[in-house]
């Protein structure tokens, strides 16, 4: 029996629909985008995120974590009394800009 062929846009999507489920393992927590958005503004320390995000000291931590451990974020710790801990963007979460910026195009057109 012959082999049947696909149409090429069917293998599109299944790569397509794979990439976005990896993108959402990694960005698909309910605060991970708004993460982004303040630590675009620049290095931020847990409280500072906390106050700006009015987010749950689990949430914020989940969260932050997550984003350390998929390379997304940065962790410093700065030994002061109490320590200071501070979160920044990491070349990869720096990366995700375009996305983004394409996503809030489509926003501004569709929403």
């Amino acid at each position: 029996m012959a082999e049947k062929k696909l149409p090429k846009y069917k293998t599109y999507d299944a790569v397509c629909l794979r990439s976005i489920k990896n993108v959402i393992d990694v960005f698909g927590g309910k605060w991970a985008f708004l993460v982004l958005e303040q630590l675009h503004l620049g290095t931020m320390r847990f409280s500072e995120l906390s106050k700006a995000l009015e987010v749950s000291t689990k949430s914020l931590t989940d969260t932050l974590r997550h984003l350390e451990q998929n390379g997304i974020i940065k962790r410093q710790v700065i030994p002061t009394v109490p320590v200071t801990v501070e979160y920044s963007l990491t070349e990869k979460g720096r990366a995700f800009d375009t996305v983004l910026l394409a996503m809030k195009e489509w926003s501004s057109k569709w929403l």
